[in-house]
């Protein structure tokens, strides 16, 4: 099973209509985090990403990022009344903000607020829910007390990034407590973390022959193709490419109203996605640096007459 991570700012509704049409090999597409709040009611933003005539069909799950089990079980009561039959907690986070009011990985630095928390939303949840978590604040050594709180609660699924906060994205991962996770958890684990090929899951595999699903997330931002290319399939042509990012900068404008708007959001898309063109830092500036939407399609014309794919993706982010 693989599934999209959920990336702020990156894997909106529109991008995952279009990952989704253009490329396919997604099973499961989780959304970027909500954060409900004392009001308990969604945002405008909030509620384009998870109404589901929005989401076209797609298997989705939303995300929550909260420390409070009032408003984590009034969100997921929503919903579970619009249909959703799981929703995610968010312990992963590494952003300064997100960590500074305890919530994200910054939760996992309270061990015994988090149980409690877990106790709590599990005791009273509507619907299914699962957890995604690094592998604690600022050691890995804090891992073994997490999971055997996690292994108290029915977890849909636990969802590893074998990280500390505080490597945010650098580092190695380290497989050893994914490994952990993986034995002897009576829920289902998933690996996320550093996957940017076949061979990289086919190493995780090697390793861990137990190990049957995978979160996606900047390897797949990178490679709009991957989920596919793990299956088996092709991989990705400039014309799927150009069809994918014209449908996700399209899209944008018209939700927005503005073309200005939709270049500043197609930018972190692109910061993922140049990666899979040879010689690409010049067009990759021009993008970057485009002030005017007419600027910003004539770079974006260029990447796809001038340059030719990687043959493998170059993660240097």
């Amino acid at each position: 099973m693989v599934s999209l991570a959920p990336m702020e700012g990156l894997t909106t509704v529109y991008y995952r209509q279009a990952l989704a049409r253009w490329f396919g090999g997604v099973d499961r597409y989780f959304t970027p985090f909500l954060t409900p709040t004392q009001d308990h009611r969604f945002t405008k933003r909030e509620l384009r990403e998870i109404l589901q005539e929005h989401n076209g069909g797609l298997p989705t799950v939303p995300q929550l990022l909260t420390r409070n089990a009032e408003d984590f079980l009034w969100a997921a009561g929503e919903l579970a009344a619009m249909g959703y039959q799981e929703v995610n907690l968010n312990l992963g986070c590494p952003s300064g903000t997100v960590v500074a009011k305890g919530k994200g990985s910054g939760f996992l630095g309270h061990p015994a607020e988090l149980d409690a928390f877990l106790e709590e939303i599990f005791s009273k949840a509507p619907c299914a829910l699962s957890i995604k978590t690094r592998i604690g604040l600022k050691d890995p050594e804090e891992f073994p007390a997490l999971l055997a709180i996690y292994r108290k609660y029915p977890l849909a699924e636990l969802i590893v990034h074998p990280r500390v906060r505080t490597d945010m994205y650098k580092n190695t991962p380290r497989w050893d407590c994914f490994g952990a996770a993986l034995e002897n958890s009576p829920f289902p684990v998933c690996y996320n973390g550093d996957i940017y090929t076949p061979d990289d899951a086919a190493r995780l595999q090697a390793a861990f022959p137990a190990a049957e699903r995978l979160m996606l997330g900047r390897g797949l931002a990178g490679d709009p193709a991957l989920a596919r290319r793990l299956k088996g399939g092709s991989a990705a042509s400039k014309m799927e490419l150009a069809g994918f990012v014209d449908q996700v900068y399209e899209s944008y404008a018209e939700a927005f109203g503005s073309r200005r708007n939709a270049m500043l959001r197609m930018k972190e898309v692109w910061f993922y996605l140049i990666r899979l063109f040879l010689e690409g830092d010049k067009l990759s500036k021009a993008i970057k640096k485009a002030r005017d939407p007419l600027d910003y399609e004539s770079a974006v014309r260029s990447v796809f007459s001038d340059l030719e794919l990687s043959p493998v993706l170059r993660p240097d982010w």
